[in-house]
């Protein structure tokens, strides 16, 4: 998705996410927080971060071409 002004960075819902849904969160300047429209997801930066990096662990081998299923 584009970016758009909605706080510092553009964050994907670690929540909905996982359940194979882009959406991206909106950012609360005066709670210092992202939160998520659809699921109602809140959580600090680093909350966030460590909860996408789930999601990069799960999705790792995505770009990858495997050629042969054989061990």
């Amino acid at each position: 998705m584009a970016q758009s002004g909605k706080g510092k960075l553009n964050y994907r819902c670690p929540s909905c996410f996982m359940r194979d849904l882009d959406l991206d969160m909106f950012y609360d300047k005066e709670k210092e927080e992202y939160y998520c429209i659809r699921c109602q997801y809140v959580g600090t930066e680093e909350d966030v971060l460590e909860k996408n990096q789930m999601a990069r662990f799960r999705y790792k081998d995505m770009g990858k071409r495997f050629t042969s299923f054989e061990l």
